[in-house]
């Protein structure tokens, strides 16, 4: 397996045409190609530089002319969730065509889109990539060659790297915040450039209070850890 990570430039993605005309960014939270009706469907996470630079970007690409399908799931502040359904990119059915397949999510702003396009052999991938250049503007950004174990390693630690990805939902606003600022500003280090007193001020609650969000919080991760050391054992040969 070859795994290309390629920067795009597609002129019928209604993605790509919103970013480059509006201050809001997508990143890939779920897709699924569908073989039959030739159309992919995504669930998005939007990020808008403020409320009004997200609704103009979420209404410019609800009309977009190639949009198929577009809902929209929730929406806090400038960041919102979406569903939609659009047909296959010609760039996109280049890349089917010559045997690549997507990888990974991808991740859409400032007019260009990050692919993570997996390829079997390096034939497939030299041929699809000529063929790509001559109608798109991309660049390669990374390329990997992994060998057989280390697919597997990956793939065997997959499950442990979710569990903490878990953790990390499981925390709430303030417990993620207020671990973030302990470990900026230095609260875990020896000798400690932070302490219960400079933190109760930066979030202007008590000592008491910080304290008990600090510990909650670790709390919650190390749990996480403890299940994710247990995958990782489970794995092993």
């Amino acid at each position: 397996m070859i795994d290309t990570t390629l920067d795009m430039e597609q002129y019928d993605c209604p993605f790509i045409d919103t970013t480059a005309d509006h201050e809001v960014a997508f990143s890939a939270v779920q897709w699924d190609f569908d073989t039959a009706t030739e159309s992919l469907e995504t669930r998005m996470v939007v990020e808008g530089e403020g409320r009004e630079a997200l609704a103009s970007g979420l209404a410019s690409l609800r009309d977009h002319d190639n949009m198929g399908e577009y809902e929209l799931l929730r929406k806090t502040g400038g960041v919102a969730q979406i569903r939609t359904v659009i047909e296959q990119t010609a760039a996109m059915e280049t890349i089917r065509d010559g045997g690549g397949y997507i990888t990974g999510p991808f991740y859409v702003e400032d007019g260009s889109e990050l692919w993570h396009v997996g390829f079997d052999d390096r034939a497939d991938e030299d041929g699809t990539l000529s063929r790509l250049d001559r109608h798109n503007e991309f660049d390669v950004v990374d390329r990997e060659e992994p060998e057989l174990p280390e697919l597997q390693e990956f793939v065997q630690n997959a499950g442990a790297a979710m569990t903490l990805v878990e953790g990390c939902r499981d925390l709430s606003t303030v417990e993620r915040e207020t671990l973030e600022t302990a470990a900026s500003e230095g609260y875990f280090e020896s000798p400690r450039s932070a302490t219960l007193g400079t933190l109760a001020d930066e979030f202007d609650v008590s000592k008491p209070a910080v304290s008990k969000n600090l510990r909650r919080g670790q709390r919650k991760m190390l749990e996480r850890v403890v299940d994710a050391l247990d995958e990782l054992d489970g794995s092993g040969p």
